[in-house]
């Protein structure tokens, strides 16, 4: 499996402003990239954060790259996978709309009632106790033959995946704006690393609607 992690944030390093609303941060260019990267990519992964705050259909938008993925012998869209611990993903979310299948990953306390009405819309994949065990989960999705994984946010989701080592790469468009705020989501949230930081290699910088994306390989080390 290869997890790339793709993300747009402001020269100060942030997702959104401190409401937490639907920005945009990214340009036509780089709109036109992150479709790309969802059409090479088997499933696109959001957590449950998302869903509530920016009701994403995570679909690829141009025909032709949907055509090119029936060519190769996939299914004309991605997978979606939304990493929901307690069953909030609302049952009209346009991520479970029938444009292309959905799992959603829960944990064992996500309450009953709401993994049913979950049911009659998404595969589910029950992986921990309190909260989604991701190493677990994401090995079932591998067993469902999702081998190229894109994770699109947010930033407590992107943190986990860094802490438990599931990241292979890591794509980020900076834009050329400063949104600021203490209390705004930056690119990983979560506890944050105090003694030991997972370390990244560049492998690219490239120029996009007077941004820049930087595309960064993890190298299997961590600073200490």
């Amino acid at each position: 499996m290869h997890v790339v992690v793709n993300a747009a944030m402001s020269a100060d390093g942030k997702l959104s402003s401190r409401r937490r609303e639907q920005l945009a941060i990214s340009g036509e260019e780089d709109f036109a990239r992150v479709d790309r990267l969802r059409a090479d990519s088997d499933a696109v992964v959001v957590g449950v954060g998302t869903v509530l705050a920016d009701d994403p259909s995570l679909t690829v938008k141009d025909e032709s790259l949907c055509e090119r993925r029936l060519e190769r012998g996939a299914s004309a869209q991605p997978a979606r996978v939304v990493v929901d611990s307690k069953a909030r993903t609302p049952t009209d979310a346009a991520v479970l709309d029938d444009a292309a299948p959905t799992y959603v990953c829960l944990s064992e306390a996500a309450p009953i009632d709401q993994r049913m009405d979950l049911a009659d819309h998404a595969e589910l994949v029950t992986a921990g106790d309190n909260r989604v065990d991701l190493l677990r989960a994401f090995a079932t999705l591998q067993e469902q033959g999702l081998e190229r994984i894109m994770v699109e946010g947010g930033g407590e989701l992107i943190f986990s995946l860094f802490e438990v080592g599931l990241v292979d790469e890591l794509q980020v468009f900076v834009a050329p704006k400063v949104i600021g705020g203490r209390d705004a989501p930056t690119l990983a949230d979560g506890e944050g690393f105090v003694e030991e930081f997972p370390l990244l290699s560049l492998e690219s910088v490239e120029r996009l609607d007077d941004g820049a994306l930087l595309t960064w390989d993890l190298d299997g080390r961590e600073e200490r």
